[in-house]
């Protein structure tokens, strides 16, 4: 690893070179990493710590093929009707067919999964809506939790890997901006350290988009706090393709509560046999379930089906929560099953063994990104995509749940492994950042604000259900946020809220754009004015250089 110090007026901005840099530290980002490390040199960058992205949070499990029952193609066959004809089969093969090993080396780095000595494996295996087999391994009901500390404390106790917690990426460096000749590639990355300011140049051979979704785009979500889009916007800027970004998934059941901020109830609690009912404010119609009368597959429909269901629900009866109902369940199956729902709904008075959970649809899964193939090779040399961040054609229009998580470490592996076989590029020197720039408290102010109005307008206008009136509403006032936003970036000393800011209005542009050039309704995107499926199912491909 080379460290160089570069002088700009305004003091000094190092560069550091490593092989390969990953940007953002959830399970695709570690996947690559530890898979990279035995043979280069690299570094991860977390705009906050390790554990704070949306992998940490991630409660039901992951999908694999891992019983004599099961099959690839039942796997295969659930993946591609959730995602409504829009999956790409050869893409959704390779994932499926690759699980069993994916499981495998993560049990070989420790995972904790949950055990059942009588299962074929010696592993619990659950069973999640859209799924027609028991094939969810877990870890309780905290497995994103589990796989994460588990490969993060490898990640830290790597010789060759470098961690740069509390910092930013603000935006790929490309070879063309530097005078070189030849195809465009990726040299590196402008990166902020957010407890100094200072920002660096970062030198990398090959660099690795693993950000996560933009489910912080919506006023209300179950992802994270970083969940902005961050990787997705880097790639637009820098010239990349996106596609499929309409399919927002709205998970059905995320915890209504005053003081409960962005909790997740579990697929799994009804892969258990929980059921969804309405609550006391329908009067009559109080505690009576309504899936059946929305879809033959009751509470086991996609997440598609159900979020719109109780989306309904709620609007023609006037409701802000349904309530899902599990306390039939033994109390000791239920505490052994999913400990961590059980604890924080006792923490907020709710006894899920004897009452039911208040549940509301919110912002859970980005199924679009950057466009990919089979290795994460973006359209740029030397840059890759992988996790959320990336579209592969898995997910279509809908995603099965548990599938992110396996989708992680397959293509993880498949990214490294090409990395390896690359060459190294002839060392470029980057350009100092610009650090010319003033704060200025009040528009600090002005930014907060823009914040919570692009939030709040993507939720009422871009939500589970939309018209093309709502969506060209949207679209205007994203077009002037932009203008304002980027006039404060070119301005302003940056911070990570404009930082995060820029990326969501820039993201909240694409989704917008792609659900207005989408003329059906199809899995997640649900047109009032389009509401048939057309016969021929196409991905929205967005293109920088024809926007």
């Amino acid at each position: 690893m080379l460290f160089y110090v570069m002088t700009t007026h305004t003091g000094s901005t190092y560069l550091m070179k490593f092989d390969v840099a990953i940007v953002g530290s959830g399970l695709a980002g570690l996947s690559v990493a530890l898979h990279l490390a035995q043979t280069r040199k690299v570094v991860i960058v977390s705009k906050r710590s390790l554990l704070d992205g949306a992998s940490n949070w991630a409660q039901g499990g992951i999908a694999a093929v891992l019983d004599s029952g099961d099959s690839h193609e039942q796997h295969i066959a659930d993946t591609l009707i959730a995602g409504a004809g829009l999956c790409d089969e050869g893409a959704t093969r390779h994932i499926v067919e690759n699980s069993r090993e994916a499981i495998e080396w993560l049990i070989a780095q420790g995972v904790p999964f949950t055990r059942d000595p009588t299962a074929e494996l010696g592993y619990h295996l659950t069973r999640e809506g859209g799924h027609s087999q028991r094939r969810i391994i877990h870890a309780a009901d905290a497995t994103g939790h589990a796989v994460q500390v588990t490969l993060e404390q490898k990640a830290r106790s790597h010789p060759n890997i470098t961690v740069l917690e509390d910092h930013f990426a603000i935006d790929i460096i490309k070879s063309d901006k530097l005078g070189a000749a030849g195809t465009p590639y990726c040299a590196g990355l402008y990166v902020q350290d957010v407890n100094t300011g200072t920002v660096m140049a970062l030198a990398a051979d090959q660099t690795v988009l693993a950000t996560g979704g933009a489910g912080k785009v919506y006023l209300y979500t179950t992802n994270p706090d970083t969940a902005t889009g961050d990787g997705i916007a880097m790639a637009w800027r820098a010239g990349c393709r996106v596609a499929n970004m309409e399919f927002i998934q709205f998970h059905p059941t995320c915890l209504y509560h005053p003081y409960a901020k962005s909790f997740l109830i579990s697929e799994a609690v009804r892969g258990e046999g929980g059921l969804l009912k309405l609550p006391a404010a329908a009067g009559a119609a109080a505690g009576k379930r309504f899936m059946p009368a929305h879809d033959e597959r009751g509470e086991l429909a996609p997440r598609d089906v159900v979020a719109r269901a109780i989306d309904f629900e709620m609007k023609k009866r006037g409701l802000d929560y349904v309530e899902l109902d599990i306390s039939h369940q033994p109390p000791e199956f239920l505490q052994s099953h999913f400990p961590t729902i059980y604890a924080r709904c006792l923490e907020l008075g709710i006894d899920i063994t004897r009452q039911p959970i208040p549940v509301v649809p919110a912002a859970h899964y980005t199924c679009g990104g950057v466009v990919t193939d089979m290795n994460g090779r973006t359209d740029i040399p030397g840059l890759y995509a992988v996790g959320e961040t990336a579209y592969t054609g898995l997910h279509g229009a809908n995603r099965l749940a548990s599938n992110s998580l396996l989708e992680c470490v397959v293509l993880g592996h498949s990214a490294a492994k090409h990395i390896e076989q690359q060459a190294k590029p002839a060392p470029m020197p980057l350009p100092a950042w610009d650090e010319s720039r003033v704060t200025d408290a009040d528009e600090e102010v002005v930014i907060a604000h823009n914040w919570e109005e692009l939030r709040r307008s993507m939720w009422n206008y871009v939500g589970i259900v939309r018209t093309t009136k709502r969506l060209e509403r949207a679209q205007h006032r994203i077009r002037l946020l932009r203008e304002e936003i980027n006039e404060y970036y070119s301005q302003f000393r940056i911070t990570r809220d404009l930082l995060e800011l820029r990326n969501l209005v820039e993201v909240a542009s694409l989704i917008v754009d792609s659900a207005l050039s989408r003329r059906e309704s199809r899995g997640l995107h649900f047109s009032q004015d389009f509401p048939e499926t057309l016969p021929k199912a196409l991905p929205t491909v967005l293109s920088p250089a024809r926007r």
